[in-house]
């Protein structure tokens, strides 16, 4: 087991713990009132450990991450009598995690909480580093908190009931580390694509590690989001518009928006077309998609509301080579070009 923790400039202190078994969770707890928000199908496939606490199960859809849905959590909080002494654990991928995240941060003005993180998204991305929140008039995350979980738990055994489809978008956020990040870890991803397919266990654990350390580090120095932690927003800018257009899952709408800000970068010239090949054929590799057919129209549409827009553009992320990105500020009629030539 590896004990990997955040330690933010305003004193919020979280430990992520990796390689260990997600039953040992209770050792963690600094209460005994506890109260589990669980993904329905992680209570199904580990009904028989779940069943001895208290469990509020929710569906945990894009389409349910919403403020009606925290609405009735905290209708079963109440009616289960949780007060100011109750811990929050949610257990499942990034959207429970969200949820649970959010309704522990504003249920009587803030409850302690942790995740048992169950997915490769959630482990590698989604429950690291503090964001909580839910979507709004089909924007993604337009609602949320910064607020750090005492605790994640990793347990890589919990990927083996991981669906194929949600294993492979969680392979978009490791290379979307390694790229920002990370290019011997972008070379050892390309070397290693087919043992990675095949869930190799040792391998696995080394590239959530590495994604935990890169993402704990970025989130230690900028907890809110004002500096350097807007690299890992890469990808992301044109995968928020995507997913409520088409309803891709999230990895597969960042490996899109990969793919789109690695063309990008490509253009103002920062990296090359050997370079933009070599991200197209790993996010291919995985079977995930690098382009999208929704309208231009519709996608600009939906980025100009977008969180990261400001009076005059975007911020947008761009690599300037494989393993280091950088910033830019794109003008909002020369990005709606951007994105008509290179979606």
């Amino acid at each position: 087991m590896q004990i990997i923790e955040i330690q933010t400039a305003t004193g919020k202190h979280s430990k992520i713990f990796t390689g260990e078994d997600f039953t040992d969770f209770q050792n963690h707890l600094p209460a005994q009132n506890v109260v589990i928000i669980i993904d329905e199908n992680i209570f199904d496939l580990y009904r028989d450990f779940f069943k001895k606490f208290q469990c509020i199960k929710i569906q945990a859809t894009e389409n349910n991450k919403t403020l009606k849905t925290v609405e009735n959590i905290i209708l079963k909080l109440i009616e289960l009598q949780a007060d100011r002494s109750t811990f929050i654990v949610g257990v499942g991928g990034g959207i429970t995690c969200d949820i649970a995240g959010f309704t522990a941060s504003v249920y009587m003005r803030g409850l302690p909480f942790g995740f048992i993180s169950t997915s490769l998204l959630s482990q590698t991305d989604a429950s690291i580093g503090g964001k909580n929140g839910v979507n709004c008039c089909s924007l993604k995350n337009m609602i949320g908190t910064f607020n750090q979980p005492e605790f994640v738990i990793c347990d890589i055994n919990m990927l083996d009931t991981l669906p194929e489809k949600e294993f492979i978008c969680g392979m978009s956020e490791i290379i979307k580390i390694a790229l920002i990040k990370d290019a011997v870890m972008f070379d050892f991803i390309e070397i290693k694509t087919a043992m990675i397919l095949k869930r190799d266990k040792k391998i696995l654990q080394e590239l959530i590690t590495k994604s935990i350390r890169h993402k704990v580090e970025i989130v230690g120095c900028d907890e809110f989001d004002k500096g350097e932690r807007r690299i890992l927003n890469f990808g992301h800018t044109l995968a928020h518009a995507i997913e409520p257009n088409d309803g891709s899952p999230h990895g597969f709408a960042v490996s899109i928006g990969i793919m789109f800000a690695a063309k990008i970068s490509q253009h103002f010239g920062f990296i090359s077309t050997v370079d933009v090949m070599r991200i197209k054929n790993l996010l291919s590799a995985f079977g995930l998609p690098v382009r999208t057919d929704i309208d231009d129209e519709i996608l600009f549409k939906t980025l100009i509301s977008d969180k990261k827009r400001n009076d005059g553009g975007i911020n947008f992320i761009l690599l300037n080579k494989i393993g280091e990105a950088t910033e830019k500020n794109i003008e909002i009629d020369v990005f709606k070009t951007l994105i008509s030539t290179f979606k």
